[in-house]
């Protein structure tokens, strides 16, 4: 089977890694522009580029794919399939129609829950217990078309970003494996997604890393998760920016023994999400949200190394009354 691979992140390298091992013919692989990365702004390749390096195949990079000459060259190379994972760039009708097997989507979610750019933060943002990856045919809608293969995946409560995009892109890997061998011999029927339940993963912006503390504890846990170890959910501490890379949700019972003490040393002070309520220097400090209260382990400043909460009481003199904030003033 002669296979264009188009992708750009981690979880697209490990699907081009498996074709490879696979013993499939990869003529061409598509990925985006190198782009600028780190304080020196250095050109950087994506995993997917340094993937066909590796592999010794031929790396296709056009800025925009639907631009008449680049789907000239695709159509060119006159592939069976055409496998996409978390390429970046919408494909046109132009480009769909060109391989007699079409074009299979390896997509991160459940279709037809969490369509769009980013479905692995935001089913974690969400608390969802479940997901998963589905194979499916592409078409010009955005994540719309028929599903091939399911896989679904329990997402523990602890589990982090980072940790469900690596069981995801093994899950995917396996996912595109077993289905593209049965879709060429027809053995799998396409099965139109269900008009119920969709919903859309959109693209994160800054603005949805910054910590609202008078969101419910549950959520900013929610938040920490779905941004660990990258990019980090964050708050301002005496306007500077702080990434909370750790906490947990305290103990109800805890929480209102801290808000009884921190009363009866500090009558005249409102608790206002935000607030640091209590000190415990051997397991962090308790911050105020606007529905329980979370217990923050470790932290980093910018700059700085990642640090225990009784290090960054003890470096930044924290006290109860203290605030953190969800904007520099």
């Amino acid at each position: 089977m002669r296979i264009i691979f188009m992708g750009t992140p981690e979880l697209a390298a490990h699907c081009l890694d498996g074709l490879a091992k696979a013993g499939y013919e990869l003529p061409l692989v598509v990925t985006q522009p190198d782009r600028p990365k780190g304080r020196g702004q250095k050109l950087a390749f994506s995993p997917v580029k340094e993937k066909a390096m590796e592999l010794g195949l031929p790396v296709f990079q056009p800025r925009r794919v639907r631009e008449a000459e680049a789907v000239e060259f695709l159509r060119q190379i006159a592939p069976d399939v055409i496998v996409v994972a978390a390429f970046g760039q919408i494909l046109p009708k132009a480009i769909l129609d060109i391989p007699p097997l079409g074009c299979i989507n390896v997509h991160a979610s459940l279709l037809p829950a969490y369509r769009g750019a980013a479905p692995i933060q935001w089913v974690l943002l969400n608390g969802e217990r479940e997901t998963g990856i589905t194979i499916m045919k592409m078409e010009e809608g955005l994540d719309t078309g028929p599903m091939l293969l399911q896989k679904k995946l329990r997402i523990p409560d602890t589990m982090t970003g980072g940790q469900l995009y690596d069981e995801l892109s093994s899950l995917g890997r396996s996912a595109l494996l077993e289905a593209l061998p049965l879709w060429a011999e027809g053995s799998l029927e396409p099965i139109p997604q269900p008009a119920e339940n969709v919903s859309y993963a959109v693209r994160l912006e800054r603005n949805h890393e910054v910590i609202q503390w008078g969101l419910p504890a549950t959520r900013l846990i929610n938040q920490i998760r779905a941004f660990q170890p990258e990019p980090g959910a964050f708050t301002y501490w005496q306007g500077k920016e702080i990434k909370i890379l750790e906490a947990q949700v305290l103990d109800p019972e805890e929480e209102a023994a801290l808000i009884a003490q921190f009363h009866e040393k500090r009558p005249e002070k409102a608790c206002v999400p935000g607030m640091v309520i209590g000190i415990l220097r051997k397991k962090g400090l308790a911050i105020k949200t606007g529905q329980g209260a979370l217990l923050v382990t470790c932290l980093k400043p910018v700059g700085k190394q990642p640090m225990d909460g009784g290090s960054f009481i003890n470096g930044y003199r924290v006290e109860t009354g203290d605030l953190f904030q969800d904007r520099t003033q």
